[in-house]
């Protein structure tokens, strides 16, 4: 299988010397925003992989590429527990009360005890994983690089089901993970799909289409699905990759809105909008009733933008310097930036949520660091 580097696409302009497209200068902010560093840590380096921590309660769960995870308080980032799993880790950490789970390049699943960090089982899929696992309903749910959704019981590690798509000859090296909702896992593919499996045994309830391959090479005709499709409410979005963003009733599969942006970050959203960013570094506000623009904010063309995460008034964004931007929620104006260094931000920052001590979010660099800060 041959597979096209996202993050070589995504930061050519950034880490190269050749001609192109450069990352926009960093300008004044009029009455910038004070920004604070509740507390950092260091959890391990990415290398080039993207890993996303996991908050559950006042838990969060972090991995580095050379199979650390480490389990600590949210409020004040001590460490609780900390276990060396031998492998070379490929991805984020998926979680829930019940169970922590990590996955490898090498198709090896580990799950863990959410309290004490001891190893439960070990289990194994058909090859790389490059999103976090997904866990809920008793499942830990696993998606591959050569399209399959594998399914293990959180007690025991049992395969349940395979989900399996033809494999495809070109893919963006970038996680795409699984998002449970109710009695359904949705996620996404490539040529622009998206999929709604039956928890209890995998079978397809329905399938729609995020973004239709153009162009008449195989690079061009990339539509692969970024990230974790989102669900909220009745409503399930997806973006694909240089395509369209896209919403479904998420019960039935019932196209609601498709809007062409040239998306090169996964789509998120929030009460009102849904946010993504362009393949030329804008990102879009669009409005969630029918697709229709909101707002472009294009000040940080070409910096190798994480997907956005909209809290409270404000949408933060990370980029390949390490520089994490806060937008104005209804406007998209800069409100605030702050650098906070140890390498790009790939993932895309997790909520703190207001029941904590200090409501904010958390960013975890490629260089290993993460950081809880607050607007």
């Amino acid at each position: 299988m041959k597979r096209a580097g996202l993050a070589a696409v995504c930061f050519l302009a950034a880490c190269s010397n050749t001609p192109g497209p450069q990352p926009a200068e960093l300008g004044r902010i009029e009455k910038p925003q004070d920004v604070r560093v509740l507390w950092s840590s260091q959890v391990g380096a990415a290398e080039r992989f993207t890993f996303t921590p996991a908050l559950v309660g006042d838990s969060v769960y972090v991995a580095a590429r050379d199979g650390t995870v480490t389990g600590m308080d949210a409020a004040k980032g001590r460490e609780r527990w900390r276990a060396s799993l031998e492998l070379q880790l490929s991805g984020g950490v998926g979680a829930d009360p019940s169970t922590v789970a990590v996955a490898s390049e090498e198709g090896v699943v580990v799950a863990l005890d959410p309290a004490t960090g001891k190893e439960r089982w070990r289990a194994r899929v058909s090859s790389e994983v490059l999103a976090q696992p997904t866990i809920g309903r008793g499942l830990v749910l696993v998606r591959t690089i050569d399209n399959k959704v594998f399914a293990f019981g959180t007690a025991d590690g049992k395969r349940l089901w395979v989900y399996q798509r033809a494999p495809t000859t070109l893919v963006v090296r970038m996680p795409a993970g699984v998002t449970i909702a109710g009695e359904l896992a949705f996620v996404g593919f490539p040529g622009g799909k998206l999929a709604a499996l039956t928890l209890a045994n995998g079978a397809v309830r329905w399938e729609g289409t995020v973004s239709v391959p153009k162009g008449t090479t195989e690079l061009e005709r990339i539509a692969d699905v970024m990230g974790d499709p989102v669900v909220q409410g009745r409503e399930v979005c997806a973006a694909a990759y240089r395509g369209r963003v896209a919403c479904f009733e998420a019960a039935s599969g019932r196209p609601l809105w498709a809007r062409e942006v040239g998306a090169l970050s996964p789509v998120a959203l929030d009460a009102r909008y849904a946010y993504v960013a362009d393949e030329r570094g804008a990102v879009h506000a669009l409005d969630r009733s029918n697709g229709q623009s909101v707002w472009k904010q294009d000040r940080l063309a070409y910096r190798g933008l994480s997907a956005p995460l909209p809290g409270g008034q404000a949408v933060a964004i990370g980029d390949f310097e390490g520089y994490v931007h806060f937008l104005a929620r209804d406007s998209g104006a800069l409100l605030a930036r702050h650098e906070i260094g140890g390498g790009a931000i790939r993932a895309t920052p997790v909520v703190l949520p207001s029941a904590l001590p200090a409501a904010g979010l958390l960013v975890q660099t490629e260089g290993g660091v993460l950081f809880a800060l607050a607007l």
